[in-house]
């Protein structure tokens, strides 16, 4: 936790740059702790504890900026810390699009506490997280001849942070997150050994699942004996929700302010148009209370909202920055995602199948790339061919190709199925006419 003190201490930090040479400042203080035990065939491979506290100061001197940071926070440190910033800073080629947001966009504060940080992180003993992972690990330690290596993890982490600014910003957030992975590999066919895993995480302790994830990670890899490719041709793409959000990192990337500057986006100058499917609407919900990803600001200061980013396929908005603002002489909007939430169906992933006539099932995704300008892109796969609503076949060393923005125009459906876990919020989705290279 942050005390007042070093509250004081972030402060003065602040008005001391001011008065040393700077014409505008704003102080991080970060301080988090995290533990994490790994288990490999039942026995301890790792543990690893930590803590940090950490201050970062950003300097506005002379039209030019420059960012320092520090584990030491006394104060008589600090004043020789922040005068070398200065100096230093004055070096750098100057910058005028370097400024601190706008005072009037910043979170004034007063809002519901979001409920990001258990209260019970400090009272959970090692053993129980030890003992938690050794019984996901035992789910899966010597139930199948085949069974090269079962491996599980647990990690959980807190952290706080605290950020002033010159201009009139001050705010703190908090949160917590725990973690519990199982994973395992075995003997298949030939030199095959296929691996598989399957994970759970949440912000509090009492909801993280913790049992099934190894006997689901066992599942998963048992089903996957005998894969092969097939042939190659246009198929229905059904992507389960452990997946789904891998097609849609690219989509988010090209909505960029960083990207949009440089014309390095296949969604430049789209801004309320209809650039994918009608059936998709895509919102940012920054203020979902015990939700990973929610927050009131984000790294400096400018308070979040509610955004479409895609209303019935209509592009909505660009993740814009002070920085990408000011150079393109745009409105500032956000810098970053916080909760992206696709809007639901009505099935979930076994529903989905049930309905397919012919389709490959994709429940993972081994290399590949996007082109950032023009959306084409290339992904190996593998998963499970599906034949009148059942899986058929295990598949691998497949690639599907195409284009982004070409895909998710051909979105068919959506499943009802997103892990809450996650701040991306996607569910299982249903993809029409996909080119897929096999035989």
């Amino acid at each position: 936790m942050i005390t007042k003190e070093n509250k004081k201490l972030a402060q003065w930090a602040m008005e001391y740059a001011l008065k040393n040479g700077c014409q505008a400042s704003r102080v991080s203080l970060y301080n988090g702790s995290s533990s994490s035990f790994e288990i490999r065939d039942m026995k301890i491979d790792r543990l690893q504890q930590a803590s940090e506290n950490s201050l970062v100061i950003h300097l506005f001197v002379d039209g030019r900026y420059g960012s320092f940071s520090t584990n030491r926070l006394d104060k008589q440190e600090l004043e020789k810390f922040i005068r070398n910033g200065i100096d230093s800073t004055r070096y750098l080629a100057e910058d005028k699009a370097r400024t601190l947001p706008d005072a009037s966009l910043y979170y004034k504060g007063g809002s519901a506490d979001l409920q990001l940080l258990d209260p019970k992180f400090d009272s959970i003993q090692p053993d129980d997280k030890v003992a938690l992972a050794m019984k996901t690990c035992e789910e899966m330690m010597g139930k199948d001849d085949r069974i090269i290596s079962a491996n599980s993890s647990y990690s959980d982490e807190k952290d706080f942070k605290y950020m002033v600014a010159s201009n009139g910003f001050e705010g703190d957030a908090c949160g917590s997150s725990f973690s519990l992975v199982a994973s395992v590999s075995i003997r298949g066919e030939g030199d095959a050994r296929p691996e598989s895993y399957w994970y759970d995480s949440s912000l509090y302790y009492d909801t993280l699942m913790k049992e099934g994830i190894g006997v689901k990670a066992l599942e998963r890899v048992f089903r996957k004996l005998g894969q092969k490719k097939i042939a190659s041709g246009k198929y229905t793409m059904i992507v389960d929700n452990m997946n789904s959000a891998r097609l849609l990192s690219p989509v988010i990337d090209a909505l960029y302010g960083s990207s949009i500057q440089q014309r390095n986006s296949f969604l430049l100058d789209k801004l309320n148009q209809q650039v994918i499917g009608e059936k998709i609407t895509l919102m940012d919900e920054p203020h979902l209370i015990r939700a990973s990803g929610a927050r009131y600001f984000d790294g400096e200061g400018v308070a979040t909202k509610k955004l479409p980013v895609f209303e019935n396929g209509i592009l909505k908005t660009y993740y814009i920055d002070t920085y990408t603002a000011n150079k393109m002489d745009m409105e500032p909007t956000i810098a970053s995602p916080s909760i992206l939430a696709l809007q639901p169906g009505d099935k979930d992933l076994n529903g989905l199948i049930a309905s397919a006539d012919k389709a490959i099932l994709v429940t993972g995704f081994n290399g590949g790339n996007c082109n950032s300008t023009t959306g084409d892109f290339s992904y190996g796969i593998e998963g499970f061919l599906v034949e009148k609503g059942k899986l058929a076949q295990p598949v691998s060393e497949m690639n599907v190709t195409g284009n982004m923005l070409t895909l998710w125009s051909n979105l068919a459906e959506a499943g009802n199925d997103p892990r809450t876990s996650s701040s991306w919020r996607i569910p299982s989705l249903v993809f029409e006419g996909v080119d897929f290279s096999g035989l």
